[in-house]
């Protein structure tokens, strides 16, 4: 396969897929999670499971049971991740079930995930507490292996899907969090956001707005919330919040010098993640 040693960089790589802030919360922001998709026609309308990570930094694994595993999370090195993660798509349905596609090289000229992958069906996503989901359901769990899972998933932060609202996930760290993966332009969400931190009605279930970080083109704000809250606690609160969002979109009149300040404050936190 011909090599593109300097290929354009593509800023929003999940833009036009179903999805695409789940996209990238699985690709930045979730430990362990599993989604639905399938080919087209042209190629094969195969069932794939996308997931987060595989073992051994592989990108995706055609598994003992026939089943193909795409992670997002995988060792990617061009500027077009989804024409990393189209090569390696389609290079593991050709292989032999029971094997894996390893990191490589920059893959040449072809096709992305938005060409191969079938826009009808939806992206659905469900977060795991353990990396079971590498395994085919039969498959012999020798005690190394089996260790090496639990050893995964004590490593991994646990994670929530909030299921009120599209793309939002509670986590525990140190604390809980909340990060919520936006679709809309970037200043679009701050100048809204923006509004809300100026008349005091950022917050979220008794935590507060902490920032924002850039993830494949778009901005996933974060609310740091109460120690002990459950994600079952933001069911109700993040509906709130994000009717209270829309409307906020939806203002056009300029910021006024309040929440102008108020925007300056959220910009100086922001990072971008790559």
């Amino acid at each position: 396969m011909a090599k593109n040693p300097s290929p354009d960089f593509v800023l929003r790589p999940f833009e036009g897929l179903p999805g695409e802030t789940d996209w990238v919360a699985m690709r930045e922001i979730v430990p362990s999670a599993t989604a639905t998709a399938r080919t087209t026609a042209e190629y094969g309308a195969r069932d794939v499971t996308v997931v987060t990570l595989l073992p051994g930094a592989w990108t995706a694994l055609h598994r003992t049971d026939g089943a193909v595993l795409l992670a997002v999370q995988g060792i990617v090195g061009s500027g077009d991740v989804s024409r990393d993660l189209a090569a390696a798509l389609l290079e593991a349905l050709e292989l032999e079930p029971g094997t894996a596609v390893e990191a490589g090289g920059l893959p040449g000229e072809g096709p992305r995930l938005q060409d191969v992958l079938d826009p009808d069906v939806p992206f659905e996503v469900t977060v795991h507490d353990t990396f079971d989901y590498w395994l085919a359901p039969d498959a012999d769990v020798d005690p190394e292996l089996k260790q090496n899972l639990e050893d995964a998933a004590d490593g991994a932060i646990p994670t929530v899907k909030v299921s009120t609202v599209e793309s939002a996930y509670w986590c525990r760290m140190t604390r809980e969090f909340l990060r919520w993966a936006r679709p809309e332009p970037e200043d679009d969400v701050i100048d809204a956001i923006s509004r809300l931190h100026a008349k005091r009605e950022s917050g979220l279930a008794g935590g507060r707005f902490v920032g924002a970080f850039r993830a494949s083109g778009l901005v996933v704000p974060v609310w740091e919330l109460p120690k002990g809250t459950t994600a079952e606690d933001l069911e109700g609160p993040v509906a709130e919040l994000g009717e209270k969002l829309t409307k906020a979109l939806s203002t056009t009149e300029p910021l006024d010098a309040n929440e102008r300040r108020a925007r300056a404050g959220i910009v100086s936190r922001q990072v971008t993640l790559r």
